[in-house]
């Protein structure tokens, strides 16, 4: 173990360096404006990230979006990652995961035609087009665009995950992150996600004193509040279980295709329930052969109840999925989850994003 962990300091190490330097002199181009950023006369609010994945953006986008709905009239955009489109794709009633990325179609689908969804690889014309397509939009979220800085945001939230914090990690590809941790100053709000219950004082102050944040910046801890099951199928679904009321016999597949599964694996695991886990890389596409595995370990499990339960991401990939075999279909569902802030966060984090709004363009007047 010691050996492959020098081996890959060796190997990885100095490429990450020279990442590093290359992220730093591209910030700075930006910085000294030879690199130019394109401004917008509506608020423009960015949700990003500094480590690969995992830290909770959509869950995020979702409560910003829930938040100010009606004060704003909202646009979400992202590149729609994974996607089988290329360019400006609207969402639509008639789109699908492979559309516009699975995450846009999650938002999609639960918000509607009451917001603007949109992917565009060029985030300064996919806001063009949102705009010449809905003109009453007086507000639209970049979802992960912090390091796409040909936009400049009126609002930067970064996102950094609890049990995968920045100060503990390193430049890709030795590390986790896109950029140094240096790049948070960009940022106007920070939140620390998947919270654990039990915080204590001296875990914030944690966060705290390694974050170093200008006094500027605003400070937030979230967790994830998990709903109740939910079916894929609810058309095939005759009974929805209850975790809480299962016992030690009930056997549970856990699929997952996203990038940290651990914190939903471990609130399933809270339960009595036997739970086997499927994982899948993030924002895995789902093949014929993948769904003959899943049926093998589903017909393996050694109980007469069982079920699949599966992230809300997958579900969306699964729900639109033409090899998922039929039968399965009464037997998969779904945690929905939601956004919860703590330490007095829950009635200051988007008061704070309105707060940036208002300061940013007092100082442009």
């Amino acid at each position: 173990m010691a050996r492959n962990k020098l081996l890959s300091m060796l190997l990885l190490y100095p490429i990450s360096k020279l990442y590093g330097i290359g992220m730093v002199v591209r910030n700075k181009m930006f910085d000294y404006g030879v690199l130019k950023q394109q401004e917008f006369d509506i608020p423009i609010v960015v949700v990003g990230n500094l480590a690969m994945g995992g830290t909770g953006k959509t869950p995020h986008v979702e409560y910003i979006v829930e938040s100010l709905l009606g004060k704003y009239n909202i646009g979400v955009l992202s590149r729609g990652y994974r996607r089988a489109t290329k360019g400006f794709v609207l969402a639509s009633p008639q789109s699908r995961p492979e559309d516009i990325g699975d995450e846009s179609y999650q938002i999609y689908r639960k918000f509607g035609p009451d917001i603007t969804v949109a992917v565009c690889e060029k985030r300064s014309e996919g806001i063009r087009q949102m705009r010449e397509i809905n003109p009453d939009l007086n507000m639209i979220i970049l979802d992960d665009a912090f390091q796409h800085r040909y936009v400049k945001p009126s609002v930067s939230v970064i996102l950094t995950e609890y049990n995968r914090p920045i100060f503990n990690d390193k430049i890709l590809p030795y590390g986790r992150l896109r950029e140094s941790a240096r790049a948070l100053n960009r940022a106007d709000i920070v939140v620390v996600t998947k919270c654990p219950i039990d915080m204590k004082p001296m875990h914030y102050r944690l966060f705290e004193e390694n974050l170093k944040l200008f006094p500027f910046q605003k400070l937030y801890f979230s967790r994830y509040n998990y709903g109740h099951l939910v079916p894929i199928f609810p058309e095939e679904t005759a009974d929805i279980p209850a975790l809480d009321c299962q016992k030690a016999d009930t056997a549970i597949l856990v699929i997952t295709g996203v990038a940290n599964p651990k914190p939903f694996v471990r609130f399933l695991r809270r339960h009595k329930a036997k739970v086997k886990l499927k994982r899948f890389t993030d924002h895995h596409n789902f093949t014929a052969s993948d769904m003959d595995d899943i049926t093998r370990l589903f017909d393996e499990l050694s109980s007469d109840n069982k079920f699949i339960v599966t992230t809300e991401k997958d579900a969306v990939r699964i729900l639109n999925n033409p090899y998922f075999p039929h039968r399965l279909k009464r037997s998969i569902f779904y945690v929905p989850i939601k956004v919860e802030f703590i330490d007095r966060g829950e009635t200051e984090f988007t008061a704070g994003i309105e707060k940036t709004i208002r300061d940013s363009r007092l100082f442009k007047s």
